[in-house]
């Protein structure tokens, strides 16, 4: 990184610049990645009684903020770039874009030999945009030996910006989604609620909840209506069975619920003093 805003500097190539930036952002998410996966590793208190595995969702959705932020920085000076450009010195540029990606694979590929979880994909997101940010720095360096076209060093900056927008795009939506509780994205909450109802001793269910504490950490609640005659315990014992079993829930509370009574039976006066059944 600092290599290349050196590099960037004294050459005069925005794409060395942006990339940079974006290594920038590269050691901000690792550093982050590295204190969630402490976190989460600890133990659950009285207080966090699910442990701290949110850390992980946190530090990618931070990750994710700086990316998008990157992205505007270097939009902006692409478009200044391209309204007044400047003198551009290929050779180093080029040089420095080819170590980078040498950089950038050697580190993505000591991130696939780890854990996969949502805060390394975060954290390979970034390496990877890096990479096609290298090559996108290569391309303008090249373009600049080979035609002098200055302009294409703003133009290949604003498509690394594309691509470092998407990447951060993809974990917000990822981490905003279980942030808020929403259902797990590869779970239909509705064939979920036929399930429950299929169930032997079910006759009704409601306040029915799935959502995503952390990677690979899904939860249900529900409340279940018996059905006459049915034991709460062996009806929950069995929606919880079906749950582990069809969609890989095994963090579920099932709360038993009495069948409602067959009628309701109010007494009041007749005119003759006899009870009236209503």
């Amino acid at each position: 990184m600092l290599v290349e805003v050196a590099i960037g500097f004294w050459s005069g190539s925005l794409a060395l610049l942006a990339d940079a930036g974006h290594m920038l952002a590269d050691a901000g998410s690792l550093v982050l990645a590295i204190v969630a996966q402490h976190f989460a590793s600890k133990p659950r208190t009285d207080r966090t009684t699910y442990g701290f595995r949110r850390a992980e969702v946190l530090a990618a959705f931070v990750n994710g903020i700086a990316l998008a932020f990157v992205a505007l920085l270097i939009v902006k000076e692409a478009v200044e770039r391209w309204l007044t450009p400047i003198d551009i010195h290929g050779r180093p540029m080029l040089a420095t874009a080819v170590g980078g990606l040498i950089v950038n694979l050697l580190v993505a590929w000591m991130l696939t030999r780890g854990q996969s979880n949502l805060n390394i994909r975060a954290a390979m997101a970034h390496v990877l945009t890096d990479a096609l940010g290298s090559v996108g720095a290569i391309l303008a360096a090249l373009a600049v030996l080979l035609w002098g076209l200055t302009r294409a060093d703003p133009v290949l900056s604003a498509l690394i910006a594309i691509l470092v927008a998407f990447s951060g795009w993809r974990v917000l939506r990822e981490t905003t989604g279980i942030l808020l509780e929403g259902a797990p994205p590869h779970l239909d909450v509705a064939e979920i609620e036929r399930a429950i109802k299929a169930c032997d001793g079910v006759a009704e269910v409601h306040d029915l909840h799935v959502w995503r504490i952390s990677e690979r950490f899904d939860t249900l609640t529900a409340h279940v209506t018996l059905q006459r005659g049915r034991h709460g315990t062996d009806v929950c014992r069995e929606v919880a069975e079906c749950m582990k079993q069809n969609y890989g829930l095994s963090h579920v509370t099932i709360q038993p619920e009495p069948p409602p009574p067959d009628e309701v039976v109010s007494v009041r006066a007749s005119r003759d003093g006899a009870p009236i059944r209503a």
